[in-house]
């Protein structure tokens, strides 16, 4: 049977592969991008037969608008997958309120507003809400207090909610990735002044199947967090 699923994050990265996942096995998509290029260019990957809507994540108004008319056309939505981020990265006393409330922004005030909108949809499937969350949200390094902030916010969300929705049958599972290569990755290398080997870290595909693997799962369990860290490498000889 045809399965709907909402994804964000689906441009590039862990969303891209897990689109493109579950487009392969026949399931419809629902796709938010941020740009009309990056729409375009996933609607060309993946088919005409997904919806792609543009929405700027960092804007909440027009997150909410968007999540509004989403939450009325679906009438079932079998997961919503919050995979899209943003990041920038300083020590607390040089951050500016752009980065910090662009990050707040994308990685908890929209999810929020999304799931917020959706949730009739995923009360009728008995549905499975996803939250990539990042190893940051359980733990803060230096530089990172603004990225962590969000997603120590957005585990908070998540276990919120998976209480809230439990008696409506709503699945609710958190995923704690640490670094991934992904052309997010490459960006914080960038701001952290080093060389970006892909190479040397746990790859999109690994956390989209284990994603897959969540939204699979017979309907008499749950999997409420699961973190996943790049495998220790042997040493080169």
């Amino acid at each position: 049977m045809t399965r709907t699923h909402v994804l964000t994050g689906a441009a590039s990265g862990i969303g891209l592969r897990l689109a493109q996942r579950l487009s392969e096995r026949g399931d419809r998509l629902v796709l938010l991008v941020r740009t009309p290029e990056r729409a375009s260019e996933v609607a060309a990957s993946l088919g005409a037969r997904h919806s792609v809507h543009v929405v700027d994540l960092s804007a909440p108004a027009e997150v909410e608008r968007a999540a509004r008319r989403l939450g009325a056309e679906l009438e079932v939505v079998d997961s919503l997958v919050h995979c899209a981020g943003a990041v920038a990265l300083a020590p607390v006393e040089a951050l500016a309120l752009a980065d910090w409330q662009r990050q707040l922004d994308v990685n908890l005030t929209t999810p929020a507003l999304l799931t917020q909108a959706l949730l009739p949809g995923l009360r009728a499937a008995r549905g499975t809400v996803v939250f990539v969350n990042s190893t940051s949200g359980l733990a803060a390094s230096p530089g990172w207090s603004a990225y962590a902030a969000s997603k120590f916010g957005l585990r908070a969300l998540a276990d919120a909610l998976r209480a809230e929705e439990a008696e409506h049958g709503v699945r609710v599972t958190t995923v704690y990735p640490s670094r991934t290569a992904t052309p997010m990755q490459a960006q914080v290398h960038v701001q952290e002044g080093r060389a970006y080997h892909p190479a040397d870290w746990m790859q999109p595909e690994t956390v989209a199947g284990t994603i897959c693997h969540v939204l699979d799962l017979p309907t008499d369990a749950v999997i409420p967090e699961v973190t996943l860290r790049t495998a220790p490498r042997p040493p080169v000889r």
